[in-house]
């Protein structure tokens, strides 16, 4: 049922829903094939590939994609996150159109350490002879060694984002009884009134 003081508008455009769905299956896919996969890293060589042109796509469509996609309309000031996480625990819906401050917040984090494990899977060498990142010897020796464990960092802080974000998702649906998928799949949510 809907809340008087809000009504229903698009949101999330069909490119960056289609883009926030293929990168969430990408890197669940590669996350597993680097964590259980075969000893040839090929097929997550190749999702690796496909997620930075997704990084690329959706940094320009950061720039000039509809508002809603735009970092310069979800990126707030410290006061602007402050005073959303003041009001974070009721228990009653944000109806925030489009990335409220804390989720803007948690986007950028997502897109950082995408971009660091992308670069760092880029010049890895694990020195098997197979698994050579394509750029591994533009950098130095140690620099490709080093990569190889801040890879394996980039994919554990990989893992804690997208459950911090699973479990963001549902203390919405649960506590704040705001759905978030659904807005994410038609591209329709509730928002305030303005």
């Amino acid at each position: 049922m809907a809340d008087q003081g809000t009504q229903t508008v698009r949101v999330w455009d069909p490119l960056l829903r289609i883009f926030h769905w293929t990168l969430a299956t990408l890197v669940i896919a590669n996350w597993l094939l680097g964590q259980y996969g075969p000893n040839s890293m090929k097929l997550h060589f190749w999702l690796g590939y496909t997620i930075l042109a997704l990084l690329v796509f959706r940094v320009i469509w950061g720039f000039v994609g509809p508002p809603e996609a735009r970092f310069a309309h979800f990126l707030r000031g410290p006061g602007a996150v402050g005073g959303y996480l003041r009001h974070f625990f009721r228990r009653e819906p944000s109806y925030w159109s489009g990335h409220n401050p804390l989720g803007a917040l948690s986007v950028i984090a997502m897109l950082a350490v995408l971009a660091f494990q992308v670069g760092t899977g880029l010049i890895s060498d694990p020195e098997d002879y197979i698994n050579v990142g394509p750029l591994a010897d533009m950098v130095s020796r140690a620099t490709s060694k080093k990569a190889v464990g801040l890879h394996h960092l980039g994919g554990t802080l990989v893992l804690i984002l997208v459950l911090l974000h699973i479990g963001i998702i549902l203390f919405y649906r649960i506590w704040k009884r705001e759905d978030l998928i659904r807005p994410m799949i038609t591209g329709w949510k509730q928002v305030r009134r303005r």
